[in-house]
C-alpha cells in the first residue's frame, strides 16, 4: 500500500470539497455518506487536515469546512504527508525485509526504486483542482455509460 486508509479518505474529502468549488462550507456527515466514509474517522482526519493548513473549519450554524487554498496550490502528497507523515529518509523494503539500499537491496530493490520515484513525481505534480476534473469527467462518462445500459435494456 503507498498510503494509509486515512490518507485515502483525505483524499476523497479534499476532492469532494474540490469538485464542489463552494464558497460555503460543507458538513463533514455530508461528505461522509457521499463517500461512505466513517463520521467520527472522517473527523478526525479533518482536524489534522485544518492543523495543517489545507482545510479551514467554519464553527456554527451554518459551518462547516472547506479548502484552505485554492485547489491548485494543493498536491496529493501534501494531503499524504499531513496525515502519514514525511516520507522515510532510508529506503523501506517494498516485501518487509530490512531496510534497502543499493549496497544492500532487495530482490525488488531496483525495480522499486524506479517505480518510487515515478509515483512520487505523480502525487507532487498532481492538484487537486486537476485531480477533482478528472474525477468530475470520470462521473460524466459513467453516468453517460449506465444510461447507454439502461437504454439497450429497453
Amino acid at each position: 500500500m503507498l498510503y494509509s486508509k486515512s490518507a485515502e479518505y483525505a483524499i476523497q474529502a479534499m476532492i469532494y470539497l474540490a469538485v464542489n468549488n463552494s464558497d460555503e462550507p460543507v458538513l463533514i456527515s455530508e461528505i461522509a455518506e457521499a463517500y461512505n466514509i466513517p463520521q467520527p474517522f472522517l473527523a478526525k482526519i479533518v482536524q489534522t487536515l485544518v492543523k495543517f493548513n489545507l482545510l479551514k473549519a467554519v464553527r456554527g450554524r451554518h459551518g462547516g469546512i472547506m479548502l484552505a487554498k485554492d485547489a491548485h496550490d494543493i498536491h496529493v502528497q501534501h494531503i499524504i504527508e499531513a496525515i502519514d507523515g514525511p516520507e522515510p529518509d532510508e529506503d523501506i523494503c517494498v516485501i518487509g525485509l530490512d531496510p534497502c539500499s543499493s549496497t544492500q537491496p532487495c530482490p525488488f530493490h531496483n525495480k522499486w526504486t524506479r517505480i518510487r520515484s515515478e509515483i512520487s513525481y505523480m502525487l507532487n505534480s498532481e492538484d487537486l483542482s486537476d485531480l477533482a476534473a478528472k474525477v468530475q469527467i470520470k462521473h460524466h462518462n459513467m453516468m453517460r455509460d449506465k444510461e447507454l445500459t439502461s437504454n439497450s435494456s429497453i
